[in-house]
């Protein structure tokens, strides 16, 4: 396989792996944001902007990479893809830190003890 190759086949990865993730937020997230939000037109703004930012961030840092001449291809794939996760990681975090300041935390604290 030559760099090339092994270049694409980290993108083509990445893209699936970021789809994989929109797909298993998409029920999760879209009942959070409707509530934030509070009509189904805002949620869905929302949730298209995270679809995007869950699969371009991953996308850009597998882009970053370059090949090393005198490595393997399954050595630079895994290279790629260390980034590509570090990316995905990155951008779930931020998206969950960004909701939950919008969270609110005064529910939680109305139980009765």
């Amino acid at each position: 396989m030559s760099s090339t190759d092994a270049f694409f086949l980290g993108l083509a990865i990445t893209a699936a792996l970021g789809f994989s993730v929109v797909w298993y937020l998409r029920s999760h997230l879209r009942g959070i944001l409707i509530d934030l939000c509070g009509t189904e037109s805002r949620a869905d703004f929302w949730m298209a902007f995270s679809n995007v930012v869950l699969i371009l961030v991953p996308m850009i840092f597998g882009m970053q990479f370059q090949a090393k001449e005198n490595l393997p291809a399954v050595l630079q794939l895994n290279y790629q893809l260390k980034w590509v996760f570090i990316g995905l990681v990155l951008s779930v975090m931020s998206l969950g830190v960004i909701l939950s300041l919008f969270i609110r935390r005064g529910s939680a604290g109305s139980v009765a003890r």
